[in-house]
């Protein structure tokens, strides 16, 4: 009898870590940023391309790590929304608000419009169409030299001022003031996020991912579903592509190339395409280490694939998915 109880006490679950434990950790970290970074080297502009790719990611997870379905075009509308920021700065109305949201607008439509046209697709089948539909915005980009500014980007633009009432919040000049800007922003953006994943709709796309035919067969329609994840994912990419433009001040075509679209799929498996904050994991040591080996040499990818290739040896799910599989076993 001692044996058995012995047993079964070694066997039985951990207890998880509170959620509210977890959201007061990685909360605390980011809005103490300007004051750690330093100390290690680091600059806040770096924390801010974090938040940045991060958003990106967790929007593109949205498809990938909650509904099961891959794509390789999101690049397309994270440039978008630079290339629908940028072009509204220079050329319409000089307004940071307005121009995020013909940003976002540009890039969340477009997403929401060729999605109608792939969402019966599979599969490498689905993946291939979202590569060939970003690469055809991206030579676009390239070859309108007149207008996008061609190979050499956009420029001549730069993020305004923000007015509430009297009040003016001064982002021009970068530092941490925009930095706080950006993470109000990914707040908000997550938080929406959060709802929509914990949401009936988060539990369908669950249920399609796990089984796309007993979804079929509980009634769900699985198309609609998969629309409507790739049209919000398409969203939330474009939003970041927005900040990536102001954070900048400059819009290129490599914003829109497919290598991006692998990078994003990267951090969100590298951190943990089946977990909420996974991707964000996953983009601050991606964008880290780009930062760091580049400034060594300039074949950072090969040590930066290297390390993808140990953390899909050793982390399967994803270094916070790991965490997870630890607490439920």
């Amino acid at each position: 009898m001692t044996t058995v109880v012995t047993t079964a006490s070694a066997t039985a679950p951990q207890p998880a870590v509170p959620r509210w434990v977890v959201l007061v950790a990685i909360w605390t970290v980011l809005i103490a940023v300007p004051f750690w970074l330093p100390l290690l080297g680091g600059y806040t502009a770096l924390a801010g391309r974090v938040l940045v790719f991060g958003l990106a990611a967790m929007g593109l997870n949205m498809l990938l790590g909650f509904t099961g379905v891959l794509s390789f075009g999101h690049a397309a509308y994270f440039g978008l929304g630079a290339y629908g920021a940028g072009l509204t700065l220079r050329y319409l109305v000089h307004s940071t608000p307005l121009a995020m949201l013909a940003g976002t607008l540009l890039g969340g439509l477009a997403g929401t419009l060729f999605g109608l046209l792939i969402v019966r697709r599979r599969g490498v089948y689905f993946a291939m169409c979202t590569i060939a539909f970003g690469q055809l915005w991206y030579y676009l980009a390239y070859s309108w030299n007149d207008f996008t500014g061609g190979f050499d980007g956009l420029r001549d633009f730069h993020r305004a001022p923000i007015g509430f009432g009297p009040l003016t919040l001064d982002i021009t000049s970068g530092g941490d003031k925009f930095y706080f800007f950006l993470l109000a922003i990914f707040a908000a953006a997550i938080g929406l996020m959060g709802l929509l994943v914990r949401s009936p709709f988060g539990h369908t796309l669950r249920a399609i991912r796990e089984n796309e035919r007993r979804a079929r067969f509980l009634g769900i329609p699985v198309e609609r579903q998969i629309w409507l994840s790739f049209s919000i994912s398409c969203f939330f990419t474009a939003l970041a592509g927005t900040l990536y433009a102001l954070l900048n001040n400059f819009a290129d075509p490599l914003a829109l190339h497919y290598s991006l679209s692998g990078y994003f799929v990267v951090m969100c498996v590298m951190g943990g395409m089946r977990t909420f904050w996974g991707p964000l994991v996953g983009a601050a040591v991606f964008v880290s280490l780009q930062d760091y080996i580049s400034s060594m040499t300039v074949n950072w990818m090969s040590f930066v694939g290297a390390i993808f290739v140990l953390v899909v040896l050793f982390f399967p799910r994803g270094l916070l998915g790991m965490r997870q599989l630890r607490g439920q076993s």
